[in-house]
């Protein structure tokens, strides 16, 4: 009988070689004129002021536990361990998370106690950690992970993002991270900039999907499916095209690989503040989904949506 062979994640062998210290104290700077997402705040958090996502000098988290909702490679039998953090760089009008993402519902935790919450998820045999909305608290995520290796950590390490990213974070964050899990939300300035306050949106996001694809490249899975390495990316279809779905793919496919494993989502409906924008006030037709993923295979892509 063939032996199966672990994945061992990559922030291992990088926290055996020492590096870690240095990226901790590299991140926990930024804090102090804060450049941790492409907003480029400049606020000094360290000393309690907030800029535009609100989050202060430690992590803020809204839940933690095994989920089941996330796509199969992640969830497997056990599920994904997931840490729900609260507030977000990005504040879509239509977001479905709005009381943790807008409101910052949630619990304030010094990094050993989000060791200790990562520890507590493997242990319940989740087959990752999953970091949801990780972008604003980078510093003190990889503050926590260095504690939790030392406890005994050695699952997967999701980054599960808007894809709004400085890429210089990104640069820090090689090695560590073994699984991205980015939005690629829209193609459109003006829409993402009505949408998400956010008008270089699909600028920011080129860059950042080819900076990771560099650093882990497509997704991998192991013999039972479970994802070990690579991007896993996320496109949400909305109303009247307005996620720009044929540019969003045509770039996935072209500039990154038709191996990518993209989720074209259908789960739009509106939340939060859609029914002040006429445009975004309704759900998706099938007709709209069924189109998402005919361009995506039309493009080469073939991983990740199902058509129909």
């Amino acid at each position: 009988m063939k032996e199966t062979v672990k994945y061992i994640p990559s922030y291992l062998e990088l926290f055996n070689k020492g590096i870690f210290p240095e990226r901790v104290i590299k991140l926990k700077e930024i804090l102090r004129e804060c450049t941790l997402c492409p907003r480029n705040c400049r606020v000094n958090r360290l000393e309690g002021e907030k800029g535009f996502c609100r989050a202060g000098a430690e992590a803020c988290v809204s839940s933690v536990g095994p989920h089941f909702g996330e796509e199969a490679p992640l969830t497997g039998r056990n599920g994904s361990g997931t840490i729900f953090f609260t507030y977000c760089n990005l504040g879509c009008v239509f977001c479905q998370n709005y009381d943790i993402s807008h409101s910052g519902h949630g619990e304030v935790l010094p990094s050993s106690e989000l060791a200790s919450r990562m520890l507590y998820l493997q242990k319940t045999g989740c087959h990752n950690i999953n970091l949801v909305t990780p972008t604003h608290f980078v510093p003190q995520i990889v503050e926590a992970l260095e504690t939790a290796i030392k406890g005994g950590l050695k699952v997967p390490i999701v980054f599960n993002c808007g894809g709004y990213e400085s890429v210089e974070v990104l640069k820090l964050l090689e090695g560590i991270i073994d699984i991205y899990m980015p939005d690629a939300k829209f193609s459109d300035p003006k829409v993402s900039e009505k949408l998400c306050h956010a008008r270089d949106y699909y600028k920011v996001l080129k860059e950042a999907l080819k900076k990771i694809h560099r650093q882990v490249g497509v997704l991998k899975t192991d013999e039972t499916g479970i994802a070990s390495r690579g991007v896993l990316i996320r496109h949400l279809v909305m109303p009247d095209k307005l996620a720009g779905s044929e540019e969003v793919l045509r770039f996935i496919a072209e500039e990154l690989s038709k191996d990518s494993y993209v989720n074209i989502m259908r789960q739009y409906y509106p939340c939060y503040k859609a029914g002040d924008y006429p445009e975004i006030s309704r759900s998706i037709t099938p007709q709209e989904y069924n189109r998402a993923c005919e361009i995506g295979k039309s493009y080469g892509l073939k991983k990740g949506f199902l058509f129909g």
